[in-house]
């Protein structure tokens, strides 16, 4: 055998002077089968019992799942039981169609039509593999042969199942020509023929022709080719309902189901969150929302996501990876300075702007709309930047800081993250906030005030400031004013040793609803030397925070001054 990359032969892809499916789009949802209850299960290191069962059954019927794939009653008793159990007990809704899968075997057929007696809606699925290795390999026979195989187990399919329609149940037949993927097309559409022929379709009794990426060994784009000459080639294309069933053994499960859609497929097997063998099957979860945000409804139900991925966990005993699209821990949030910004950014314009459409960088859905938390969206640690520290503060405890002081607040609490070497939770951030912000209440205190105003006879208002102050044991009275309680503080401070400021800016804004409400007002200030400081006034006299944020920033600059900052 030939060593490393050589010893593979690589997929030979069909020859295609025209292809249109490059030029559709999707605009519409596939029919949705669910294969977690078979094909995921059967995956499972330990398969799921009968009331784990039961709950993922019931939870894919919430989502809006009509066609599940419930087991492979003929292969085990539990399989038969379970099966037996969904009739009986009455979990089928009317509009659910159960869905059972069995090998083209006469015996294992007879015992599959015993399993679904009394069931009002089913899709009997059969199956037999068609591709070039598994001829070669396993079977040892050729097209001809796997096509009787296939056509033998449709004509007593049709035979058995005629009784059971006439009795009342609703009977679709499904035909799977298992790897697909690896099998010459022309052989495809010409065994999928004579099934089709041996079930007598027609236009008003369509059979689901499922074609497996039983083992994902091309391109997506190789797949949507092969898709494409399939339906050109087979012969009564109207009596036939083309469904796909995609693995992920390259990781190009999604793309495959897509591009299989824009080839001309109308209905996807698929599991929760992939789960299946080996790499797994596609998933629905993201093949659904990946519809949803491009604008087309994709008749599923996700907008309780993490019910779902509990559910899914405590049934599969799978886990869903922190970076799973769309309901991983980490998808909505942004640790990269530049991705924080943007999507601070992008809030500021969805509430300013009063767009009816989802306008937000880097975050392709919003979460409510998946019933995720949108606090913890921006997330912080090293690669953090000016701006994340900021949009927490907004977004979780209603700090609108002014943008010219998110370089000095995101610097401090990037020096933090490098200290501690973790992400900071948003509680520790609020400290940092209150411990160099408004905590920085030394060595200048505010003792006691009093604020006098007059009006002259232009109308215009004058205010006076009258106060004392410590600086650490020293207590001193100042006076000054000014045409507004600011301007009078600072000028009745500016005969002291605070002299050194000038006044650049200020915003206030309340920090919460109600008679409990706070003003907070962010001040700037910038030194003699042109260097800037911010300080940060929290108080419920509307008045009185602007002066403590004065104060707060005298403070920190004599601080960074006297710890040779």
């Amino acid at each position: 055998m030939k060593q490393g990359f050589e010893k593979y032969i690589p997929f030979v892809p069909l020859k295609r002077d025209k292809r249109t499916w490059p030029d559709k789009e999707l605009k519409k949802a596939p029919v949705w089968c669910s294969v977690d209850l078979r094909d995921g299960n059967q995956a499972l290191i330990d398969p799921m019992n009968v009331e784990e069962k039961l709950e993922l059954f019931h939870t894919l019927v919430d989502i809006g799942v009509k066609e599940i794939e419930v087991g492979f009653p003929s292969a085990s008793e539990v399989e038969y039981d379970f099966l037996r159990t969904l009739i009986e007990d009455g979990h089928v809704p009317d509009d659910v169609t159960l869905q059972v899968l069995v090998q083209a075997r006469p015996h294992l057929i007879t015992r599959t039509f015993e399993a679904i007696r009394g069931a009002k809606h089913v899709i009997f699925h059969f199956y037999n593999s068609t591709s070039t290795l598994q001829r070669k390999v396993v079977f040892h026979t050729d097209v001809a042969g796997v096509k009787k195989i296939a056509v033998d187990a449709a004509a007593l399919i049709y035979d058995m199942a005629q009784s059971v329609i006439a009795s009342g149940m609703d009977l679709r037949y499904e035909y799977s020509p298992e790897s697909f993927m690896g099998t010459e097309m022309d052989a495809a559409a010409e065994i999928c023929a004579a099934v089709l022929d041996a079930l007598h379709a027609d236009a008003d009794h369509r059979v689901i022709l499922n074609l497996p990426t039983t083992v994902e060994n091309c391109l997506p784009n190789y797949f949507a080719d092969e898709i494409e000459y399939f339906i050109e080639a087979l012969p009564g294309r109207e009596r036939a309902i083309i469904s796909l069933h995609p693995h992920n053994d390259r990781g190009e499960g999604v793309a495959t189901a897509e591009l299989g859609l824009l080839a001309g497929a109308e209905r996807v097997e698929a599991t929760l969150f992939g789960n299946g063998e080996r790499t797994g099957n596609v998933d629905m979860v993201t093949l659904a929302l990946n519809l949803f945000t491009q604008g087309v409804d994709p008749e599923l139900d996700f907008s309780h996501i993490n019910a779902i991925r509990d559910v899914y966990e405590r049934c599969t005993k799978m886990k869903v990876g922190p970076r799973q699209p769309y309901v991983g821990e980490l998808v909505f949030t942004a640790f990269s300075g530049s991705h924080q910004d943007a999507i601070n950014k992008g809030t500021q314009y969805m509430r300013e702007s009063g767009s009816p459409y989802w306008e937000i960088p880097y975050l392709p859905i919003d979460p409510a709309d998946v019933g995720r938390e949108y606090e913890p969206i921006v997330r912080i640690n090293s690669q953090s930047g000016k701006g994340g520290a900021a949009f927490v503060m907004q977004q979780n405890f209603g700090y609108d800081l002014p943008k010219a002081m998110h370089p000095e607040f995101g610097h401090i609490v990037q020096a933090e993250t490098e200290r501690v070497g973790t992400e900071l939770q948003p509680q520790r951030i609020l400290e940092l906030f209150q411990h160099n912000y408004i905590d920085a209440t030394a060595p200048y205190q505010l003792i006691k005030h009093a604020f006098q105003e007059t009006v002259d006879e232009q109308g215009k208002s004058h205010v006076r400031f009258i106060g004392t102050l410590c600086h650490t044991d020293t207590v001193f009275e100042v006076d000054g004013e000014g045409n507004g309680p600011i301007d009078a503080f600072f000028n009745a401070i500016h005969g002291q040793k605070m002299d050194r400021f000038t006044f650049v800016d200020y915003k206030e804004h309340a920090v919460s609803d109600g008679s409990d409400s706070m003003a907070v007002a962010y001040i700037q200030l910038r030194d003699k030397d042109g260097k800037d400081v911010f300080g940060v006034g929290l108080d419920h006299n509307i008045n009185l925070a602007p002066l403590r944020g004065i104060l707060s920033a005298i403070n920190r600059a004599w601080m960074a001054r006297h710890q040779g900052r």
